[in-house]
């Protein structure tokens, strides 16, 4: 996505005065455009399924479909949405749940106006990050179905191992190509490489794999 480009976002939640504030939040940026609101988990998924927006806000709890079930469903027939859990949780196993049904981020409701916006405009451009917050649950999170002796004898490269410790640190893959004086579609490979070898989904999970087998710093 080009960095001037309007971002269409949808917000999913059960509560009518949170929605009105967190659109309001939002389109102070004048980068980010509301298209679209709903109550509970259905018609959410319906909405969105209608008219995928760039970024899809979603919480945990609402009526009929919980914020959980409609990532499932939404993950099956939009892969490449963008879906950001917002939600008034932090427990770690919350956090967990929403990242193994496809999340791609998690962000509690009392976080700053400028980082939510910033976290919307980030994942906008696909420029994934983890939170300092994901960072630490990953510490002691292992992947569903993951046993440690999986993974005795892995090898990454040197240049793997470099990119997947500025993961671990929060770095984006344009900052990581600037760190590394390589071309972002070059570490684009390298975390997709990194993710086959550590047969995980996702960054987090990247990281909770590359800490237990002291992969990184």
């Amino acid at each position: 996505m080009n960095e001037g480009k309007t971002i269409t976002v949808f917000l999913a939640d059960d509560h009518p005065l949170t929605r009105i504030g967190l659109g309001l939040i939002l389109e102070q940026s004048s980068r980010i455009k509301l298209i679209g609101e709903a109550a509970d988990g259905y018609k959410a998924v319906e909405k969105i399924k209608a008219n995928p927006p760039d970024v899809a806000l979603l919480d945990i709890d609402m009526p009929g479909l919980s914020g959980i079930g409609a990532i499932r469903i939404l993950r099956k027939s939009l892969p490449d949405l963008n879906i950001i859990v917002l939600s008034t949780y932090s427990d770690k196993e919350y956090v967990r749940e929403a990242m193994r049904a496809g999340a791609n981020g998690y962000v509690v409701k009392n976080t700053e106006i400028e980082e939510l916006i910033k976290i919307v405009e980030t994942f906008a451009e696909g420029r994934e990050s983890v939170s300092p917050y994901l960072l630490d649950l990953a510490v002691d999170w292992k992947p569903s179905g993951w046993e440690s002796s999986e993974l005795d004898g892995l090898s990454l490269t040197k240049r793997e191992r470099q990119v997947l410790q500025y993961l671990a640190e929060g770095k984006t893959n344009k900052a990581v190509a600037s760190l590394l004086f390589i071309s972002a579609e070059t570490v684009k490979t390298h975390v997709k490489s990194i993710f086959s070898k550590l047969e995980v989904n996702n960054r987090l999970e990247a990281v909770a794999v590359a800490r237990e087998k002291n992969l990184i710093d």
